[in-house]
């Protein structure tokens, strides 16, 4: 397989490549003491790996590169392959790779061959084995400088091991300065001048300005910049002073500067927003290389300049509400008096026929409400609430229910059948039945009695003799029910004398006379009750009271065979 150079396959990525050797060691390895940093090490731009020469068994190597920070080395691709071959370029040896075998035995025809790496899983896109059959056993990984991967005894030890670090980001390398060398330091311990892309938490020794830079996240934005923990700009050749901005020596004294609506940061380097830390409570508004607090609506600028106070609403002229304002935090909240409700933003006077108890009809008076009902109804008198049918002609159209065919009369009316078919109510002619004892007019539903000159009317149906023998006729008048009066006599009834024979005979004929006319005005009445579906069943229980209901028709006409 033709490998390419790992710079030239680096730059073909944009990655950043750097290598930093320390020392190397004598060219035989051997036991001895853990050694402290790495014989050498290259970075990219998130991972770092660094060779350790010392002779320890799989389980040691692994135990040492986390105490480092890492582990032991993953080669997923060609380009570790090359970091390999460049840290390998003057030693020859084997080193253990991040590989081991959690199965009992190796299968030759997977990629991995059944091993894992020491990061738990067995993603890669390369693999380079030397060839060998299926074994069994605890086995690990090694890696020599022909780059082939060789199965190994987990506990017999390799002449080295390689570590690899994982990081987020890096900075890059600082550009070179006449009179500036520059020395750097990793975390895991490796040193040199000849890293590319260094990971953070590394120096930058610059003995020769008496700097030591840090690679750290600095500014806005949260990236890894080289800084220190003094502010102000260091040597303008050294990577522009550190400025963000433009670094200028003006009296031989570095100092940065920032482009128009930006502010130096409190590092003396970084540039950022003049609002970046303002201590304005609502908005901040960049003035130039300055910053202005402003308020939301409702609130204004505190004599400090930052803070923000509520501002009353409700005590602007004109109100800004029709009657009752109540401030709020930032605004203001209309509200009406008693008796009143805010309806599209304007107080309006509160309907009592929300609450009224009519059963038809409302309508709002001063100081309350008028129930009222619908044509062919009329106010009970005994409860305002209520409506009663109320016809006031001589007949009018009854209220029937189309689902149950029921149909309803108001009180003094009979229900019957119209001319056209439909079903009618038919005043009930109250004259006919004698209910007053003098003078009866009938009206529709009810009937008026009057009396004679000289007399009063006493009750709904009875007169009397008046004892001024007043002149006319009695002025009490009313809608009074059915009954059968009872007659108060006008004059001395005479004194009881025998009856002659023939007088016997004419009272009987009278009698029986009467009798056969009441049995056929009953007959007639009982017919026109018995008619389907139900009907007004009118009864006339006593001479002071009318009754009229709905009775079903089998009861009807049991009323009007009791009757008769």
């Amino acid at each position: 397989m033709r490998r390419l150079p790992l710079p030239l396959l680096l730059a073909g990525l944009g990655l950043g490549l750097g290598l930093g050797l320390g020392e190397q060691p004598g060219p035989g390895p051997g036991p001895g003491p853990e050694p402290a940093a790495p014989s050498g090490a290259q970075c990219l731009e998130h991972d770092c790996f660094g060779v350790f020469w010392a002779a320890r068994p799989f389980a040691e190597a692994s135990a040492a590169c986390e105490r480092s920070g890492g582990h032991l080395m993953t080669v997923r691709s060609t380009v570790a392959e090359e970091a390999i071959s460049l840290l390998l370029q003057n030693r020859s040896g084997r080193l253990w790779l991040g590989l081991r075998l959690p199965l009992p035995c190796t299968e030759p025809a997977q990629r991995l061959r059944g091993f894992q790496w020491v990061t738990g899983d067995r993603r890669t896109d390369y693999a380079n084995w030397a060839p060998s059959g299926r074994r069994c056993g605890e086995r690990c990984v090694t890696v020599s400088r022909e780059l082939l991967w060789e199965e190994r005894r987990c506990e017999a030890p390799a002449d080295g091991f390689l570590c690899e670090y994982n990081y987020a980001g890096s900075c890059p390398r600082l550009p070179a300065a006449e009179g500036l060398p520059v020395t750097y330091a990793t975390p895991f311990g490796a040193r040199g001048g000849d890293f590319l892309a260094l990971p953070p938490g590394s120096t930058a020794a610059v003995p020769a300005a008496g700097l030591e830079l840090r690679c750290a996240e600095e500014g806005e934005s949260g990236g890894l910049r080289w800084g220190r923990a003094a502010a102000g700009a260091w040597p303008c050749r050294l990577a522009n002073g550190g400025c963000e901005g433009a670094c200028g020596e003006a009296g031989g004294r570095p100092r940065c500067s920032c482009p128009d609506g930006k502010a130096l940061a409190p590092d003396g380097r970084g540039c950022r927003s003049p609002c970046a830390g303002a201590p304005c409570q609502h908005h901040c508004v960049v003035a130039g290389a300055a910053f202005l607090c402003m308020c939301e609506a409702g609130y204004r600028l505190a004599a400090d300049g930052s803070s923000c106070e509520d501002d009353d609403d409700c005590a602007a002229e004109p109100s800004v509400c029709e009657q009752v304002c109540v401030n709020t935090e930032g605004g203001f909240e209309c509200r009406c008096h008693r008796g009143y409700e805010m309806a599209d933003g304007r107080c309006r006077p509160v309907s009592r026929c929300y609450e009224a108890p009519c059963e038809q009809r409302c309508e709002d008076v001063p100081g309350g409400y008028r129930c009222g009902c619908f044509p062919g109804y009329a106010v009970d008198p005994r409860a305002p609430a209520r409506c009663l049918l109320h016809c006031d002609r001589s007949q009018c159209p009854a209220e029937c229910d189309p689902h149950t065919l029921s149909c309803e009369c108001p009180e003094g009316f009979l229900l019957d059948d119209g001319a056209d078919g439909g079903r009618v109510c038919v005043d009930i002619d109250e004259c006919d039945m004698n209910f007053c004892q003098h003078n009866c007019t009938n009206r529709p539903g009810g009937y008026e009695c009057r009396c004679h000159a000289g007399y009063r009317l006493l009750d709904q149906n009875h007169c009397v003799k008046s004892p001024e023998e007043e002149d006319g006729e009695g002025a009490y008048s009313g809608d009074f029910g059915p009954g059968a009066p009872t007659p108060v006599p006008s004059r001395t009834p005479p004194k009881a004398e025998r009856l002659h024979p023939g007088a016997l005979v004419g009272i009987a004929v009278g009698v029986l006379s009467t009798a056969l006319a009441l049995l056929a005005l009953g007959y007639h009445l009982a017919k026109k009750r018995c008619r389907p579906p139900a009907t007004m069943d009118y009864k006339c229980g006593s001479p002071h009271e009318k009754e009229m209901g709905l009775q079903p028709v089998a009861s009807g006409c049991a009323a009007a065979g009791q009757k008769l």
